[in-house]
């Protein structure tokens, strides 16, 4: 291999883990996302006090009353007149000011009593509403005030929630949108060999429907797998800071969780992978049908299709219910089943005083609020594992396409070669040992034209295939000017060459841009020319659009013949040295082909050109017709030479004619 090949070559993606490919794909965007975290962060941290002002709404001023009472003098702060007494709250009285009596409350229904400490009276002071007020009146403007924080905080938490996940979720589609871009530059890089192992349709479903679901890993399970656990660790420390036997009692969740996840993607992964394989193949079999829709109506074949996707759909579907019974045994309903446990531990601890006596009425709210927080962002990673797996095994099969060895695209221009062609002993087999060319020799000049005849399976495309490099040979050398074809890159080598194939491929477009291929190189006016020139020109703009008239995938709605005078204006436009023609008038009904030879004969002057052509009446201008007969050239000469020496061409030709003496025979 020349120093020049082994530049563009693209060394192979050394194997490693989807995760950590993926996770290079994330860190393109990394600044993104570590705001967003960020974000994330502080919209937690707002959520997560939210509880606790709670608790103290609750254990400071709403079920405050409850707290032990002293008389105190008149005008000590804080306290609250009552029947011509003063009564502060426990917690409110200074070490300086002296208690001149204990008093409680007692609430039976929704009537209160006034208790004094060491009174006879067990029931103590009915109070009425005026009386009750007056103990609650001070509380009224701190739970104003601590309500306020909490919308505020809310507010603050709504604002960083929405644009934690603008951000990411924006940093998303820009990750999948580069890997989308990287998967279909490298189909580029393959080549084309690569392409005769694969069905279209599973190549179409890797770079979209893979891809997409590759984008959902990244919008959604990212965005809820962050959150969930920001969220819970937020949570926990809150649990904690607040009652330590709480937090222990709520521990075992997380392994249990862990536990879970581990189980639930063992299954998953092997589930996925069949649905993901089995969609590519469907998708490949629905394109079949779609391309070759003709063909399949002609000779009734639409039951036999039908029972064949049937066959791949219902296949899927057994799948899919699989993946449908898992997700519903390991669905957030096993969620509420944890916490109404956890629920049920915690109410039995208290009831039976298990817990220190700092275990209030105000705690046990914040704590339920806690835990109900913290299901919702569990119940969010719950809901994304089945597409946490579906978006691992799609990573999977995209890297595995990206794992394949391909050239770069070299960008390099080379200056526009002579044209001068030689095979020197040329051998080349597809498959291990298996040759479908044996020591070809044979050299072109400049403004040649190289027929290359045989009956099928002889050999034909296969030389024009090493000369395009679709394949590189390991035997003999294939040179142009001189210069081994190997000491260039494949695009510098197809810079200069044109081809014209049998059924042409015409992309969606225009006529226009069918001829130019949006070249900016190629300007209208050359466009007009290639057409005129090929004489096609005079009969595209009788359309309504004349050379913008628009073209759908394939062409299928202009005659074989315009596909193929398009092919060659294509050709000529871009102006090769080398000129490929296979089988190019194969297809064309006898009118058409008058034009055609026409164009050919402008297509070809000045360029090396080589033609591949069943029909041998449309060689017999050829400068040199090789005959191949199963990968060896056994006869070469110009038309009149081959008839004279009365061999397998003579033959060929003879019966093309329909010669009598053959015939009847």
């Amino acid at each position: 291999m020349t120093m020049h090949e082994q530049h563009h070559k693209q060394t192979p993606v050394k194997a490693s883990s989807t995760g950590k490919r993926l996770l290079e794909y994330g860190l393109l965007y990394k600044k993104t996302i570590i705001v967003a975290l960020l974000f994330l962060i502080i919209a937690v941290g707002a959520e997560v006090i939210g509880p606790l002002i709670a608790k103290q709404m609750i254990d400071q001023h709403v079920t405050s009353i409850n707290k032990a009472w002293h008389y105190v003098a008149e005008g000590t702060a804080e306290a609250v007149p009552y029947q011509d007494k003063w009564l502060v709250r426990e917690d409110k009285l200074a070490d300086q000011q002296q208690s001149l009596g204990r008093a409680s409350f007692e609430q039976k229904g929704l009537t209160f009593y006034l208790v004094d400490e060491g009174s006879s009276s067990e029931q103590g002071t009915k109070l009425t509403k005026e009386e009750l007020y007056q103990f609650y009146k001070p509380e009224i403007k701190p739970i104003i005030r601590l309500a306020l924080i909490y919308l505020a905080l809310l507010a603050v938490s709504a604002i960083f929630v929405y644009s934690q996940r603008l951000l990411l979720q924006t940093a998303a589609n820009r990750i999948v949108q580069k890997l989308r871009r990287d998967v279909y530059a490298h189909t580029q890089r393959l080549p084309v060999q690569y392409y005769d192992h694969f069905a279209a349709g599973q190549i179409v479903s890797r770079v979209t429907n893979d891809t997409e679901a590759i984008r959902e890993l990244y919008v959604g399970v990212i965005a809820n797998f962050s959150m969930g656990i920001v969220y819970v660790i937020g949570i926990y420390a809150a649990i904690f800071i607040m009652d330590v036997q709480l937090g222990l009692i709520t521990l075992p969740l997380i392994p249990i969780l862990i536990l879970w996840i581990y189980i639930y993607r063992r299954y998953a992964a092997k589930y996925n992978r069949v649905l993901r394989a089995k969609l590519s193949e469907i998708n490949a079999n629905v394109n079949e049908s779609i391309q070759g829709m003709s063909i399949i109506q002609a000779f009734r074949k639409e039951e036999a299709m039908k029972k064949e996707f049937d066959e791949l759909n219902a296949y899927y579907f057994k799948y899919q219910n699989k993946m449908l019974s898992l997700n519903s045994l390991t669905s957030h309903n096993l969620l509420n089943v944890l916490r109404n446990i956890i629920y049920i531990v915690v109410i039995v601890l208290f009831f039976n005083n298990q817990f220190s006596a700092a275990i209030t009425v105000g705690l046990l709210f914040a704590y339920v609020d806690y835990i109900n927080r913290m299901f919702n962002p569990i119940v969010g990673i719950v809901n994304q594992l089945s597409n946490l797996e579906v978006a691992r095994v799609s990573a999977e099969r995209v890297f595995k396409l990206m794992d394949e060895p391909g050239l770069e695209v070299d960008e390099q221009h080379m200056p526009r070669y002579r044209g001068d062609v030689a095979f020197n002993d040329v051998t080349f087999a597809y498959k291990d040992d298996e040759y479908v060319l044996k020591n070809i020799n044979f050299s072109a000049k400049q403004g040649e034209t190289i027929a290359l005849v045989g009956h099928t399976g002889s050999g034909k495309s296969s030389i024009l295939n090493l000369l395009f490099r679709f394949y590189d040979i390991k035997q003999g050398s294939i040179t142009i000017d001189g210069v081994d074809l190997r000491e260039y890159s494949k695009q510098q080598v197809r810079e200069h060459m044109g081809i014209v194939l049998q059924d042409p491929f015409l992309f969606t477009g225009t006529i226009a841009s069918n001829v130019s291929l949006n070249n900016p190189a190629i300007s209208r006016e050359r466009v007009i020319k290639a057409l005129k020139d090929v004489g096609a020109y005079d009969m595209f703009m009788s359309l309504p659009k004349g050379i913008d008239t628009e073209v759908i995938e394939k062409g299928s709605t202009l005659s074989a013949g315009q596909r193929q005078l398009i092919s060659f204006a294509r050709a000529l436009a871009y102006d090769p040295a080398i000129l490929i023609l296979d089988e190019a008038t194969a297809s064309i009904d006898t009118e058409t082909e008058a034009i055609i030879q026409a164009a050919l004969d402008v297509l070809k002057r000045g360029r090396t050109t080589f033609v591949i052509a069943h029909r041998l009446s449309t060689i017999r201008a050829a400068d040199q017709i090789l005959v191949l007969d199963r990968g060896v050239i056994v006869e070469r000469g110009n038309h009149d030479q081959l008839m004279e020496q009365r061999g397998k061409y003579y033959l060929m030709y003879q019966l093309q004619a329909g010669s009598p003496a053959l015939t009847s025979s």
